[in-house]
């Protein structure tokens, strides 16, 4: 369904992201990668955003980096990533997040796994969202005193030795406000058909729960 757009973000930089907009559709989100760049899966992701009413946008956060990074989901592709996060600033990818809400007029974000946390980001250090829904983002305990200037959901997997059940509860305690999902019985990466940690079940609990969170906040 979707293409390859170039974008090119506020500082000058050009970059690829990918774009599925489906006619008559009216609400619009960014799409933020997981840490193995804008591979299948998120261009699927993003497919299926929009054929639920939903248009949606994947910067390729690495072009700053290195372009047209498609990682495997092994120890190398981790590896690779955490490569080019030494290099990767938050301002720089706020930067393209906020250029490919832009290109589509995209009022809402979604995140998995490193784009949780850059979910978190854009919640908290913009005002450019209405709503925003991060997927076992990482990052989001170190920077859980930030206050986030829309609403924002969370979701965890129970069995994720990534995210402990201590650091949900510290994020879950310091911001009351936020719902804070544990799906049961799910690892890291749950919502990844690509995974051998897909879990069914939690990832259309969780879905569910952020199509109508979307509608609610961008409708």
């Amino acid at each position: 369904m979707g293409q390859f757009k170039t974008l090119t973000a506020a500082d000058g930089h050009t970059f690829k992201a990918y774009a599925a907009e489906k006619p008559g559709n009216t609400l619009a989100i960014v799409v933020v990668q997981e840490a193995f760049g804008v591979n299948q899966h998120i261009r699927d992701v993003c497919d299926r955003f929009a054929e639920q009413g939903i248009n949606a946008i994947a910067p390729a956060l690495f072009d700053r980096v290195e372009r047209d990074v498609e990682s495997a989901y092994n120890q190398e592709g981790i590896a690779r990533y955490y490569e080019i996060r030494k290099t990767l600033t938050k301002a720089q990818v706020l930067t393209d997040v906020q250029a490919a809400a832009d290109a589509i007029h995209a009022t809402g974000i979604v995140g998995y796994c490193f784009g949780g946390t850059v979910t978190w980001w854009a919640a908290t250090e913009t005002t450019r969202f209405k709503a925003a829904s991060a997927w076992y983002g990482g990052g989001i305990y170190e920077d859980r005193e930030a206050t986030p200037h829309c609403p924002v959901q969370m979701h965890f997997g129970e069995k994720d030795a990534h995210i402990p059940l201590d650091q949900v509860d510290a994020i879950r305690q310091r911001h009351p406000e936020v719902p804070v999902y544990v799906h049961a019985n799910a690892d890291h990466g749950f919502g990844c058909d690509a995974r051998p940690s897909f879990n069914a079940q939690a990832y259309a609990e969780a879905q569910a729960s952020t199509l109508s969170f979307l509608r609610q906040h961008l409708g």
